[in-house]
């Protein structure tokens, strides 16, 4: 006996019972739909809808440029600017100056303007710092001593936490015996 004739003698998916599963619903017989369900693998993956044909075709590499040169879309944005030389080319503060807020988004429109004037991720905001807890500014200022504290493994004298612990239980044993 071979493989596929035993596998379309089993009862695998419910796209083998039709719509029996359906009938047995609208006719209220619970008893068959359960039977039904159980009879069914407990496999999902067995399911024909996780059985696709699979593509023979490559996928296009489509890179940033060849995309924006199809679309028609303007160069992209730079996160940040190279040189400080840089911040003598971005007029918006005259052109806020003189009330040329059309000017301003035209001219972003033609030429975005780098979105920061840094690239550093780890970099913050000296007002976002001055937000913060002393803890976490002493923490920021002295990243590299934390680093290197939180590589190393701290001393834990476990004897003394057990006698901590011996004596919080006793004092709250007399508190109690006490009150």
């Amino acid at each position: 006996m071979n493989t596929e004739s035993v596998n379309n003698n089993l009862l695998v998916e419910e796209l083998q019972l039709g719509e029996q599963l359906n009938h047995c619903v609208h006719s209220n017989r619970r008893s068959d739909f359960g039977l039904m369900l159980s009879m069914l693998t407990d496999d999902v993956l067995a399911y024909s809808q996780f059985k696709l044909p699979k593509t023979t075709h490559l996928p296009l590499e489509k890179t940033d440029e060849l995309l924006r040169k199809e679309f028609q879309l303007p160069p992209k944005q730079r996160l940040a600017i190279e040189s400080l030389d840089e911040i003598n080319s971005l007029p918006q503060a005259q052109l806020v100056a003189d009330n040329l807020f059309t000017d301003i988004h035209l001219n972003e429109a033609l030429s975005p303007s780098p979105l920061a004037f840094r690239d550093d991720k780890k970099h913050i905001d000296s007002m976002v710092l001055s937000n913060t807890t002393l803890y976490c500014q002493q923490q920021y200022n002295n990243k590299n001593k934390t680093e290197a504290l939180e590589n190393s493994r701290l001393a834990f004298n476990v004897n003394a936490w057990l006698k901590t612990v011996q004596t919080t239980i006793a004092k709250a044993l007399l508190l109690a015996v006490n009150a």
